[in-house]
């Protein structure tokens, strides 16, 4: 062989025998014979090919919606890589290529949604590695510069924590509510067991009778009754 006639393990290149002549190989898909310069030869698996298949190959799949490319040697399981069909394949389509790959991360990719409805910006989780996106709470969007909750998926909500928050009825979640909810903890106000009213004890026994008439206990919390004695505030 002339030594400076391509080996399995270069890239295949235009080569002259002694008389001068061009080197040809039959590719193994249209089984024509080209020029060796004309010829795509798979790294991941060593078939060869000439471009005007590969480049068919490639454009069938794109148009298929398919992103990861199959080697067209029969029975191949290996797949053919954009940057080394870069050389081989027409512009326009490597564009096409890049730009479904570029798709399919984007759509795999973990996303939740702005939750102010006058915003509803699309977010990524940049760390795909997090198996739950909720274990982030307080966040920003980077569009509105609102907080909101991202295990909530709703608002941030100051002074109520995630569990409180989504064992509360839904016309509890305002944020005048949350509101009031947060000044209460900071007066430690009591709540009625039973109509969900917020209750202050300025002077008196611990013994509460609510509008309601719902009998409780403002240091627990516990419905009154006539053994009611000492408790621990819960």
């Amino acid at each position: 062989m002339p030594d400076n006639c391509p080996t399995p393990e270069t890239d295949p290149v235009k080569c002259s025998n002694e008389t001068g002549e061009s080197s040809q190989v039959i590719c193994e898909i249209c089984a024509e014979t080209k020029e060796a310069s004309q010829m795509f030869r798979n790294q991941r698996c060593h078939h060869s090919f000439c471009s005007d298949c590969v480049t068919k190959q490639v454009a069938i799949k794109i148009q298929d919606g398919i992103t990861v490319v199959s080697c067209p040697g029969l029975d191949c399981k290996s797949v053919l890589e954009l940057d080394a069909c870069r050389p081989w394949i027409p512009k326009d389509l490597l564009e096409r290529w890049d730009q479904a790959l570029c798709e399919a991360l984007f759509l795999a990719a973990p996303k939740y949604y702005c939750p102010f409805k006058d915003c509803s910006a699309m977010l990524l989780i940049e760390n795909e590695e997090r198996e739950d996106h909720q274990a982030i709470r307080e966040a920003e969007c980077p569009v509105c510069h609102r907080l909101f909750c991202a295990k909530c998926d709703v608002p941030w909500h100051p002074g109520v924590n995630c569990e409180e928050f989504q064992g509360m009825d839904e016309n509890e979640r305002k944020r005048e509510d949350l509101i009031v909810i947060e000044l209460a903890k900071e007066q430690k106000w009591k709540r009625c067991p039973n109509c969900r009213f917020f209750v202050e004890k300025t002077e008196g026994c611990v013994h509460i009778v609510c509008r309601c008439h719902y009998e409780f206990c403002y240091r627990c919390g516990g419905q009154w009754t006539s053994t009611h004695g000492d408790c621990e505030p819960n």
